[in-house]
Order: C-alpha cells, then structure tokens, then sequence
C-alpha cells in the first residue's frame, strides 16, 4: 500500500502518506512507540527490532505507517488469524504471539489489530482514522469475514470506583462519558462485542480491554 491524502493540522490541510513500513523505518516507529505509550504503559510492550521483521516478512500488508514531511507520525500493525482457535475469551499476548504475530495465519477468518498509535500533536488530524480505513480496506481486499482487536480503556482508571469494566464501556457507548481510545474506535466505525478482562498489562485500563469489531459488508 502506499497511498497519498490530506490531514488537518489546525485546520490547514496537510499531505500525508500512509505505507507499508520497511526496515529503515524501525527506528522510526519505535519512537513512535515511545511518544504513543508513556510511562505508566510498560516499556517492555513497546516494539522492538526483532517483533517489527516479523511483521514485514509474514505479513507485510497489516504493517502500516503514515509520514508527514518524511516523519513517520503513526503506525498500525495487524495479522490475520482464525478466531476459532481463540474463542471469545482470549489476551493481547496469546493472540498476537506477543506481538511478533508467528501465529500469522493465512487463510484465517479475522484481521486482528496488533497495535495501532499516533503521536500526541498528531491525534485530532484525522489520520487515525486514515489508518484504521486502510486495514479495512485491507480486509476487504483479503476476503475477510472482520476486523477485530482489542481497545485499550485508558480512562477507566479514574471511574472504576463507580463502574465494572462492562459499566463503564457501556456508559462510554452511550456516550455519557469519554474515553480517548475507546471514543475514536467507535467514530472509526468500531462496535464492542465485549469485555476482555486480563487482557494486556496496563495500569490505567485495570489491565481490561474493548473487543471491538468492524464487519466487511461485502462478505457473505
């Protein structure tokens, strides 16, 4: 993929790329990694050179960034597996092999979302949502029945005195509260079809995630 489109910086409009990552961008997108998931989020989840060749050599389609003026500002990263082997109950690290996605399968079911973020000074321009159109496309393309992932809940940290985990995402859906990745997903056209609990280290989610989906309507 390497496509050309406009974001908004402050209202201006600005010239993008979105791409399939490379070698010479590893750097780059560990970076990117750094400036998308400070500290409390685990260092030790942050992409490394090894995970990042996995990800081009088995499945080169799902490794995507966007550059603005030669910078790369965001990236995303998939695989394909099938969902039958996982079932509904399933965490980050079983289903996408701790992020070097070995178990890529091709003739799965589901594109499943590894990873996807922007840099903060990038993250109302739209390319987010760029991004997430792209893996669409990608799913579509391929024949796949989804796309599926899980969504970090950043700000359930500061209401899980007053809500489960369920509680809280459906107060998120209804849209009486906030929550900054779970938000976006859903204007991305993302739907919750559960709670995954113990599903990634982190602090601010109470290590639970939103299993959100996307369903190809092209597919029978």
């Amino acid at each position: 993929m390497n496509k050309q489109l406009y974001i908004f910086i402050n209202g201006i409009p600005k010239q993008a790329t979105i791409r399939n990552y490379e070698v010479t961008d590893f750097d780059s997108l560990i970076d990117v990694q750094r400036l998308c998931f400070p500290p409390p989020f685990p260092e030790e989840l942050l992409w490394n050179k090894d995970q990042l060749i996995e990800h081009i050599a088995r499945f080169p389609s799902g490794a995507l960034c966007a550059e603005v003026d030669g910078r790369i500002i965001a990236s995303m990263t998939g695989l394909i597996v099938d969902m039958n082997s996982y079932g509904d109950h399933h965490d980050w690290a079983t289903i996408t092999d701790n992020g070097y996605i070995r178990n890529h399968n091709p003739i799965g079911d589901t594109l499943y979302v590894v990873d996807i973020g922007v840099i903060p000074e990038y993250r109302k321009s739209g390319i987010g949502k760029w991004l997430m159109q792209s893996m669409y496309e990608t799913v579509v393309q391929l024949g796949l029945t989804r796309l599926l992932g899980g969504g970090r809940m950043p700000g359930y940290a500061a209401k899980a005195h007053e809500a489960t985990p369920e509680h809280y995402l459906e107060r998120v859906v209804q849209g009486d509260w906030n929550d900054p990745v779970i938000s976006f997903l859903l204007r991305c056209g993302r739907t919750p079809v559960g709670v995954a609990h113990h599903y990634l280290e982190d602090e601010q989610s109470h290590n639970c995630a939103a299993i959100m989906e996307w369903r190809n309507p092209f597919h029978d």
